[in-house]
């Protein structure tokens, strides 16, 4: 019986990922297979004279055929006048932080070459010739700004391990002390003209996340936390200003919680931060501005905007060009800050054109170039000059993808049951057929600070395309706590975790029911951290509602979780809002393993085994309770090497193939006892 079944299971996912052929290239569907190969554009940096574009691909390795391990990055240009498009730097290579000498000569970038130790500071020409070394350090250099004549150059890198603690190091003492031992990043100063110069170390206080060199004089704009933690990076980092000679505090800007990316105005006098105005609120979503002589940043949207900033950029010193995440959608626009504070408006790409998720501008702000995707493609280049009507896509990374076969995709709005309106994108049954019902998977983003955007859906662990191919509506809900709506909305989750958030997702499912698409008792549900906690949520205290769940380094104890998290006190600023001691049977009431006897709810658990975020013991605790309590079938697959989410070729496939597999198996096949636990993989699939 059990080698039949593995037998049907092997043949169906073979036929399934299996090649097909150029006669059949009109009727390809999505597969994962087929999603493991999606290159993507994943930054973008425009020439000051606005004439060039460079950008990195990541390249997936093929899972069976590659050396596993991430994607390589590879360094692009792309001309804006003619279209052209050049690989600079490409095959098995990882280029990162990549940037323009300030006279736009080259492009610089991160990398390891050549049998280099450590990531190094490299620039190649943009007229031809090979990438030269500009700095190497004993340690990785993590970040670099560029001074205003190119001649010197700003480094975020950790020290290097003292002579004695290495030595210690060799004789085996390897211990680690918790949150303690990690050396913080610092400042170094670096002669471009001279590769093998000591670079120079800045005194500063506290861990270096990022830094910015003013573009008039000797100043440096620098994002500082006091520790390396992770939870002062999210509520405690904060950008001062420090002299570039020696170091010394110029000034600080107060921004009271989170803080996001943040650039110099062209006269330097000021600066522009994403960042929270109040330390309640859950993300770095606000478009604000400070005198670089220090003082509170201003919001140039007002309190009661309802979005929130995706990219920006400066035009002259008296306007920043914004992307702007508006629900679903995203706009570009306009914002005269002439005065100091927030003035007119002026909309240069509408909301619908696509989902875009980064900007850089040329010196004078008169050319644009964005990150961008649609329902029916990956993260691609795209273009704008002063004077155009609308952004041209600029890359087509993917060219295989037009024989594609696409399920339908569309923005959707809905009524949670007490009148509060919900969006979010639904991909339908690629046949879909009028008048019938079909199974159903809600993909519920994490955070819960995140929101999905109607553009690319489908990876490795979002089932969207690939689920749409086998006869099933996948639905991406923004319930109550996702960013993208103001301030007002991204705050309506807190202190209340898995109450009226995740009743928004019960709600999305009747709605889907009433208007006749879907089959109710044929629901999944699954999601990555906060919408793995969704995932287990809805597969316990809402068992009766879902007839299938895949829980991704997700929650399942809030008590235990708060113990071992390394955000405790983001928690509690952003969402909770109360510790477990000051209501201990809350935290119990709001996890998942607490309502394990009535799940009969098939769950599919999986993690990274390194997770820092979520503790791997998360998922222990879900698979144990559900194991000795529930009534359902329950699976745990764990990761090695992985942390909050895949980053591996094979881990990623096996993620995908048993996702899908377990769907199927519950949604659209037999259900009953789970589906064998070794999965076939399937060949590599031609995109070409």
């Amino acid at each position: 019986m059990r080698q039949t079944a593995l037998l049907h299971v092997a043949l169906a996912l073979s036929a399934a990922l299996a090649p097909l052929s150029a006669a059949t290239a009109q009727d390809q569907i999505w597969t994962p297979r087929r999603v493991e190969a999606v290159r993507g554009v994943t930054s973008i940096a425009m020439s000051p004279d606005g004439a060039r574009v460079a950008y990195t691909l990541a390249v997936p390795r093929i899972a069976g055929k590659d050396d596993d391990g991430a994607a390589w990055s590879e360094l692009h240009v792309l001309s804006t006048s003619d279209g052209s498009d050049r690989t600079f730097v490409g095959g098995k290579v990882n280029v990162s932080a990549v940037a323009w000498t300030p006279n736009g000569s080259e492009i610089a970038f991160l990398a390891k070459r050549d049998g280099d130790k450590q990531t190094s500071l490299y620039a190649i020409p943009l007229l031809g010739g090979e990438a030269r070394k500009k700095v190497e350090f004993d340690t990785s250099i993590k970040a670099f700004s560029f001074a205003p004549d190119g001649k010197r150059v700003v480094l975020i890198a950790v020290p290097p391990e003292s002579a004695e603690q290495k030595k210690l190091t060799e004789k085996g003492f390897k211990q680690s002390v918790y949150e303690e031992d990690e050396r913080a990043a610092k400042l170094w100063i670096a002669d471009t003209s001279d590769a093998g110069a000591k670079p120079k170390l800045l005194s500063v206080e506290g861990h270096v996340y990022s830094v910015r060199w003013s573009p008039m004089d000797d100043r440096l704009a620098v994002g500082l936390a006091p520790t390396t933690l992770v939870d002062d990076e999210y509520m405690r980092q904060r950008v001062k200003i420090l002299d570039a000679n020696d170091g010394r505090l110029l000034a600080g800007i107060e921004n009271p919680g989170k803080m996001g990316a943040f650039e110099w105005s062209p006269n330097g006098a000021w600066i522009a931060l994403a960042c929270a105005t109040d330390i309640h609120e859950t993300s770095a979503g606000r478009m604000t501005i400070a005198p670089a002589s220090g003082g509170t940043p201003v919001d140039v949207l007002g309190a009661g905007y309802l979005g929130d900033i995706g990219g920006f950029g400066w035009q002259g010193s008296g306007s920043l060009l914004c992307l702007l995440d508006q629900g679903v959608e995203t706009s570009f626009e306009k914002i005269e800050v002439g005065t100091g504070r927030g003035g007119a408006k002026k909309v240069l790409i509408p909301t619908g054109v696509a989902s875009f998720t980064a900007v850089s501008l040329s010196a004078d702000g008169q050319k644009a170039a964005f990150i961008g995707s649609r329902a029916d493609h990956a993260p691609e280049v795209f273009t704008m000059a002063h004077g155009d009507t609308a952004p041209v896509r600029r890359t087509d990374s993917n060219p295989w993808m037009k024989n594609m076969r696409f399920a339908k995709q569309e923005a959707v709005t809905y009524k949670a049951r007490d009148g509060v309106e919900i969006q979010g994108v639904l991909i339908r049954p690629l046949s879909e057929q009028a008048g019938m019902r079909y199974p159903l998977i809600l993909s519920v983003h994490g955070g819960p600070e995140a929101h999905e955007s109607n553009g690319w859906l489908t990876q490795y662990s979002r089932p969207g395309q690939m689920a749409a191919a086998k006869g099933m509506a996948v639905f991406y809900p923004n319930y109550r706590g996702s960013t993208g709506r103001g301030v007002a909305f991204a705050r309506l989750s807190q202190a209340d975790a898995a109450g009226k958030e995740f009743d928004d997702l019960i709600d999305a499912v009747d709605h889907f029911i009433a208007v006749g698409l879907v089959d109710g008792t044929k629901v999944g549900v699954t999601g990555g951290s906060y919408g793995g906690y969704a995932t287990a949520w809805c597969s316990t205290r809402h068992s009766e509602r879902f007839a299938a769940g895949v829980m991704f380094v997700g929650i399942s104890n809030k008590i235990s979780k708060f113990g071992t998290t390394d955000i405790p006190n983001e928690e509690f600023y952003v969402h909770a809002l109360k510790r477990p001691w000051d209501d201990l049977e809350f935290f119990r009431e709001r996890s998942p393993i607490t309502y394990a006897e009535k799940s009969k709810t098939p769950l599919l658990i999986m993690g990274g085994k390194d997770d820092t975020r979520v503790d791997p013991g998360q998922s222990k605790e879900m698979y144990r309770w559900l194991k000795l309590r529930g009534s359902a079938p329950v699976r745990l697959v764990q990761y090695p090497g992985e942390g909050h989410g895949n980053r591996k070729a094979c881990a990623r496939l096996d993620y995908s193939v048993r996702m899908l597999q377990w769907m199927e198996h519950y949604l659209t096949g037999p259900g009953g006892a789970a589906p064998p636990y070794e999965v076939e993989y399937g060949e590599a699939v031609a995109t070409n």
